[in-house]
């Protein structure tokens, strides 16, 4: 078996379980990327990190595998200076709606490139790919240049196979597994860039923080709203700013009961989300203020690299 000498280290159980090296990581999650690993080694891998947990030396390691073999994206040639914001967007929405492709297009009016990757992990929530389907902005088929204050929607698919098919474990599992964390932390973007990601559960913070921060990422990290890399639109979450390597809380959680909240539509499905952006981005709406405060910061983020 190609990857069983791993598996029989981090497949011993909670307890007996061993971390794998960066280096160790690295090889194994590149053999099971460039599919020399069997669906059973998938299958025991997905199992065994899913009772061990993954380390920060680990989760490095099967960054700097992904990213050796990711589909790289670049900026227009002609367009050299410019500083593409990446949004990972894979939790969809479920009874809010998902304002992803909001915050994407307000950046995009600031005059920013932004990429939004992701691909549906689950059959009943409405994903970012079907909100710019209504919005007129296509999911790519191919890899192409970015341009100054455009949205880009790539699925999954085209910038490593092999990451979407460990994706697609899930549907035969139902558990995640490393892959759900990665593509939430990997850049996809050739040169500069900023990440903007989320973590769903409070206790991810600080590991997916310790990740970006040795990676030497440029990322702004924040709560999630279910689980999608947008402010939530009424209340402020806590927000991170990460400029190569080091970590600067910009904005703290918003405390204390509501005094006001947004009119935010009552259905989340795709065209209504759609019909509301529209009318913020019109003018007709006020943008929520903690989306509008986290366009700030990634545009100030933006401006120190």
């Amino acid at each position: 078996m190609a990857i069983g000498h791993f598996i029989k280290e981090i497949g011993r159980g909670k307890d007996g379980a061993r971390a794998l090296s960066r280096e160790q990581a690295a090889d194994m999650f590149g053999q099971i990327l460039d599919g020399f690993a069997s669906d059973l080694e998938i299958g025991a891998f997905c199992l065994a990190m899913r009772i061990k947990g993954e380390t920060t030396e680990e989760m490095c390691g099967f960054l700097d595998a992904t990213q050796q073999r990711l589909s790289k994206i670049q900026v227009c040639p002609t367009q050299p200076q410019l500083i593409p914001v990446v949004i990972p967007s894979y939790n969809g929405a479920r009874k809010l709606p998902v304002l992803t492709p909001l915050l994407a297009l307000l950046l995009a009016q600031e005059g920013l490139p932004v990429i939004i990757h992701g691909t549906a992990t689950e059959d009943k929530r409405v994903f970012t790919s079907e909100v710019l389907a209504a919005l007129g902005i296509a999911q790519q088929t191919s890899v192409e240049p970015l341009s100054q204050g455009k949205v880009f929607f790539y699925p999954t698919a085209l910038l490593h196979a092999g990451l979407q098919k460990l994706l697609d474990v899930r549907r035969v599992v139902n558990l995640r597994n490393p892959a759900h964390s990665l593509v939430k932390l990997m850049l996809p973007c050739e040169g500069p860039q900023i990440l903007v990601t989320s973590y769903t559960h409070p206790e991810y913070a600080e590991s997916m923080e310790q990740v970006l921060r040795n990676m030497d990422s440029c990322a702004l990290l924040i709560r999630g709203t279910e689980g999608e890399a947008v402010a939530d639109a009424r209340r402020m979450p806590k927000m991170t700013g990460i400029l190569r390597g080091q970590a600067t809380a910009v904005m703290e959680h918003q405390v204390g009961p509501l005094t006001s909240l947004p009119d935010l539509p009552q259905s989340c499905d795709a065209q209504t989300t759609a019909d509301y952006i529209r009318s913020v981005l019109d003018g007709s709406s006020p943008i929520p203020q903690p989306i509008a405060l986290q366009v700030r910061q990634i545009v100030q983020l933006a401006g120190s690299i």
